[in-house]
């Protein structure tokens, strides 16, 4: 027997996860995903572009069956805990990118995957200066040289798409034209090098030449054939939600669980309407929440204003440990990401070591909105809704989430997540702080009526939460038209007719986005097992930093950390 072969024989269950969980992650997930790669901070991977070849996405399937086959191999037993779950989350990464591609195939249905992924690639090499300009430009340019044929691509795979994804490709669009236009060149201003900026010309005019004739091929060509069905299905929903959340539970019963969260918080909303304006309705309360906004162009100023007062109930009060001092900056939501997306938190890659900023994104009213469309908009940004996102992206939301990182215990931990623990979380965070205290008068509240308008936003985000729950699950099993979900977020959920407009179109791309109540109910259930079980000894800030220092892992691999044992998760 040789030594290679003897070491491979020689080489402990724990040896060899982590040989092949590294592989995985070198040779096939990045690779085949170079700007995940990019915004990790594996700089390796700058000058390469997602392909949606026939040819690489053949390739990609043959590699996932063949790491699948590698890793279900070893056997669980004979790892510890940490490493059998980490084996379940590379295996369950695995079989929701087969489903994805395989079964669900936005690469044959989504016009916009291929001219978002275009802004993304471009816009990972601006937003950060982990490298010079000169050096970031020479990758960008590598980029681009490739996005004209991801293009053609584009126009070869599409077949059939749902008419509302080639809608929303179609608004996103000019969009991502002026970021080519005007940001993209801002950002590389400062590069020196003549003959560098001289190709770049060349490559960029490329880019927004092919950009524009893929809009006028959007809508004349492709929109009159976009008669396809976004609905995924029963089957596929329960599978993408196994392999994502690690969450079996059958659909009817999910059902049951996110109606009754739904009721509870509308029932807790109009009690507190009722006090507020007893002879208003809840939704005429609601009306006049909305209104209590700032202006459009205060709208980052107040959530800067948040900072200090929620970072100083979090350390007066032992909520959570805050890794660090460094805040976050606020800026407005790049272009492509404006349709989707009212705010969000964009964090550096856990290893990019030069340019670790965080930016806070908040997409501001579109200018070519009527002012009664502005207001309608800015409803969305009332003094309740305000503290529960800068809670939900910032402070001890997202944010702190991202600053606990380094503290992971794997390299897995670290480049896998699952969206009920992210999204849990931070959404999770936004009740927590409010039954915690913040918010009262003199904390976080001038007064007792602003106290209850905070109240209220907060259940306003539950509910919005709420909603998304049930129109994931209805819509996709074919339940719930597109426009009954829209009226689904105004009855239901509490929300504008803008804001339902917005939700129920994420919606069909995004199916289980009932991520974010589901990851709250099993956090809470987590929090309340453990305090059973712990009695007097159950600390708040040691459980939330205990839950933190554990990654990003779906929330039944945490429970077995933390209680150690398989209860359910809900």
């Amino acid at each position: 027997m040789c030594a290679t072969a003897f070491a491979s024989a020689a080489a402990t269950p724990q040896e060899s996860f982590q040989k092949v969980s590294d592989e995985y992650f070198d040779q096939v997930y990045f690779p085949y995903s170079p700007t995940g790669g990019t915004l990790t901070g594996y700089h390796q991977y700058d000058t390469q572009l997602e392909d949606f070849s026939r040819k690489t996405l053949d390739a990609q399937v043959m590699a996932l069956k063949a790491f699948e086959t590698r890793v279900a191999a070893i056997p669980a037993s004979g790892l510890d805990e940490m490493t059998r779950g980490d084996r379940e989350m590379v295996l369950s990464n695995i079989r929701s990118t087969l489903l994805s591609l395989e079964t669900i195939r936005m690469w044959e249905k989504n016009p916009d995957i291929y001219s978002g992924s275009m802004s993304n690639a471009a816009f990972s090499l601006m937003e950060r200066k982990f490298a010079s300009p000169d050096d970031r430009l020479r990758s960008l340019i590598a980029r681009e040289k490739l996005m004209p044929s991801r293009l053609d691509e584009a126009r070869a795979n599409l077949k059939n798409p749902p008419r509302i994804y080639t809608e929303i490709a179609i608004e996103q669009l000019p969009g991502i034209v002026s970021f080519f236009e005007h940001d993209v060149q801002l950002a590389f201003a400062e590069a020196k090098d003549q003959a560098l900026k001289a190709e770049f010309a060349q490559t960029n005019a490329a880019v927004i030449a092919a950009l524009n004739s893929y809009q006028a091929w959007l809508k004349s060509d492709l929109l009159p054939k976009s008669n396809g069905d976004f609905r995924i299905g029963a089957e596929t929903f329960s599978k993408k939600l196994a392999y994502d959340e690690m969450v079996d539970l059958p659909l009817d019963k999910l059902l049951e669980i996110g109606r009754a969260d739904l009721r509870k918080n509308q029932q807790h909303f109009n009690e507190l309407a009722k006090e507020l304006e007893p002879g208003k309705e809840p939704q005429q309360v609601l009306e006049e929440l909305g209104s209590h906004h700032p202006a459009p162009d205060q709208l980052l100023a107040s959530f800067r204003a948040t900072f200090d007062s929620l970072i100083g109930f979090i350390r007066d009060h032992h909520i959570v440990t805050i890794p660090s001092d460094v805040r976050p900056i606020l800026e407005e939501t790049p272009p492509f990401m404006r349709a989707t997306t009212f705010a969000s938190m964009d964090t550096p890659g856990p290893h990019e070591k030069h340019a670790t900023e965080a930016y806070f994104n908040v997409t501001l009213p579109d200018k070519k909105l009527t002012p009664a469309e502005v207001e309608g908009y800015m409803h969305s940004f009332n003094v309740g809704t305000i503290i529960s996102t800068a809670v939900h992206e910032a402070y001890p939301g997202h944010y702190v989430q991202f600053l606990w990182v380094p503290q992971a215990p794997s390299r897995v931990r670290k480049l896998l997540g699952a969206s009920t623990n992210v999204e849990g979380w931070a959404h999770y965070c936004e009740q927590m702080m409010l039954d915690a205290g913040y918010g009262q008068p003199g904390i976080g509240a001038k007064d007792e009526h602003e106290a209850k308008l905070l109240r209220l936003g907060q259940l306003q985000d539950a509910l919005l939460r709420n909603a998304r729950f049930i129109v994931g699950i209805e819509m996709h099993t074919g339940k719930m038209s597109f426009d009954q979900a829209v009226e689904f977020f105004q009855k239901e959920g509490y929300q504008s007719k803008e804001t339902a407009m917005v939700e129920t179109k994420r919606g069909t791309a995004d199916p289980t986005y009932l991520y974010y109540t589901l990851g709250k109910l099993e956090i809470m259930k987590l929090r309340e097992d453990l305090k059973k079980k712990q009695g007097a000894a159950f600390s708040l800030q040691s459980f939330h930093d205990e839950f933190l220092k554990q990654g990003f892992p779906p929330i039944k691999i945490v429970r077995e950390a933390m209680l150690g044992d398989t209860s359910p998760t809900l």
